[in-house]
């Protein structure tokens, strides 16, 4: 991967991590909770993966997202540990919100996850910021 490609393929993930982001409001003011978290995941996971991108690590599945960031930004002490632990619970709770009917999200459940999220994104970004991305 180039650095020209690199720089490209993380705007590309922060673009449709916003448009995610944009998604799950939408539903989250409509009362559709369960799809608000759906998409709150898909925006984090456009989030986490402009992260990895940015060590030229290209994930194909959820799970490899999740152990890749443990691996390269948990376990060497640049990402608190709490960022892995709400990526992974957000993990489980979007397979809740697409494969299980009977599992049911809040507003509230919505809002809490919501801001563990700005509190990622704004670490991802400065993250970035601060390597040059």
């Amino acid at each position: 991967m180039t650095e020209e490609n690199k720089r490209r393929n993380i705007a590309e993930e922060l673009e449709r991590a916003e448009e995610c982001l944009k998604e799950a409001e939408a539903l989250h003011e409509k009362g559709l909770e369960t799809g608000a978290v759906s998409r709150l995941y898909y925006h984090v996971f456009h989030l986490v993966r402009a992260l990895l991108l940015s060590k030229a690590l290209e994930p194909k599945t959820h799970e490899e997202t999740a152990r890749l960031l443990s691996m390269y930004f948990i376990k060497p002490g640049v990402l608190d540990t709490g960022v892995s632990h709400f990526f992974t619970k957000l993990m489980k709770y979007r397979e809740e919100a697409d494969y299980n009917p009977s599992y049911v999200f809040t507003g509230d459940d919505y809002r809490q996850f919501r801001v563990e999220a700005e509190r990622l994104r704004d670490t991802i970004q400065q993250y970035l910021t601060k390597s040059g991305f």
